[in-house]
């Protein structure tokens, strides 16, 4: 209803604006016939009406009849064809200049709807300067739709430095845009104003802790969560596990590993085997091999599962430590690990133990 009442609105505004010009009265009979018909919701006779009358080739006329049947398109949801109406219009020449402020941000909206971005950006950019809020928004969703988010921020900013009581949206917006543009410092500062606002929203403050564990600020993140906890605030084990894994998402094991500790030491997190283990894989892609030993044998030691066991091997292994090795791999394949990959690994390990071995005996030689 409310668009169907625009659109009305919309076509109306001609009526001022021909009473001060000289129209054709046919012309301008056929206008008010297709409007009645229009806002009775019978295109068809709206459209019979602008067909039946002729206007001069580049004429005021011509254009007010390309306005018109826009109009009518857009009313039938046409809107491909209202653009093409609507556009001959505008680039007439003959709307006047009030006129013409009105259909440029119609049609913008017209091709908005049909995701004609670079259309937008035309229409509406070289306005911006002094630009409404409506036409902002506009423009900014033009810019994202063309993947040029740099191009939006600013004028997201600039609007809401002008309007500190924005609306939640533009803030939520230069938070997301920001972090896309891995400027996690600026979509930290905006995350933050959204707090200020609804400091007992729980989402936002593990967005916050989200933002600074991509930016590499495991503590800062931690810290984050701590302090929504002692406000009250709880977070679900899964919202705080997803916290962790955006590390391993962003390739930053050791910021997940620090992050993940400190969440299982302060008591965010319980203390299960699964998150054991995922600390222990942290520590191993960041190639923190003794502290994923630390983890991952006491893990084996409890669980007596092989796979746990076959970690342990590949990391003594790694270090040269073939004798542990060796001992971590009978207890992996004690304990049901993959027969193959047991005997890959020994072979590696007895091999390189009997080098050592021979070098030795030479040395004394």
């Amino acid at each position: 209803m409310y668009r169907w009442l625009l659109l009305v609105m919309l076509s109306a505004t001609a009526v001022p604006g021909m009473a001060q010009q000289t129209v054709d009265p046919a012309v301008f009979r056929a206008l008010n016939s297709a409007q009645v018909a229009q806002q009775k919701g019978d295109y068809a006779a709206a459209r019979k009406a602008l067909d039946a009358v002729k206007a001069s080739g580049g004429s005021l006329e011509e254009a007010l009849i390309w306005r018109s049947k826009a109009y009518v398109a857009w009313s039938a949801g046409n809107n491909a064809q209202a653009i093409d109406w609507l556009d001959k219009a505008v680039r007439s020449g003959k709307l006047d200049d009030e006129m013409l402020v009105v259909e440029r941000l119609n049609l913008a909206k017209l091709n908005l709807g049909e995701r004609r971005y670079a259309k937008v950006v035309e229409l509406l950019a070289p306005g911006q300067g002094s630009a409404s809020e409506e036409v902002l928004q506009m423009l900014v969703q033009a810019y994202q739709g063309m993947n040029q988010p740099a191009k939006a921020l600013p004028l997201a900013e600039r609007y809401v430095q002008a309007n500190p009581r924005a609306a939640d949206i533009w803030l939520q917006f230069l938070v997301g845009a920001n972090a896309d543009l891995k400027r996690y410092a600026q979509a930290e500062r905006w995350q933050r104003q959204l707090l200020a606002r609804k400091p007992d929203d729980a989402k936002g403050w593990r967005q916050l802790a989200g933002l600074q564990q991509m930016a590499g600020s495991n503590d800062k993140a931690l810290a984050t969560l701590r302090a929504a906890h002692s406000k009250g605030l709880r977070f679900s084990e899964s919202e705080l596990d997803n916290l962790v894994l955006l590390a391993g998402a962003a390739d930053q094991p050791w910021q997940g590993a620090k992050l993940l500790k400190g969440m299982l030491d302060s008591g965010l997190l319980a203390n299960t085997a699964a998150r054991q283990e995922r600390l222990g894989l942290f520590w191993w892609q960041a190639r923190d091999r003794v502290a994923a030993v630390r983890v991952l044998r006491p893990l084996a030691e409890r669980s007596g599962n092989g796979k746990h066991w076959l970690y342990v091997a590949q990391l003594e292994l790694e270090q040269s430590r073939w004798q542990a090795g060796l001992e971590a791999l009978a207890r992996a394949e004690r304990n049901g690990a993959e027969r193959s990959k047991v005997r890959s690994w020994r072979q590696w390990a007895e091999s390189e133990l009997r080098f050592e071995r021979d070098n030795r005996v030479a040395s004394r030689g």
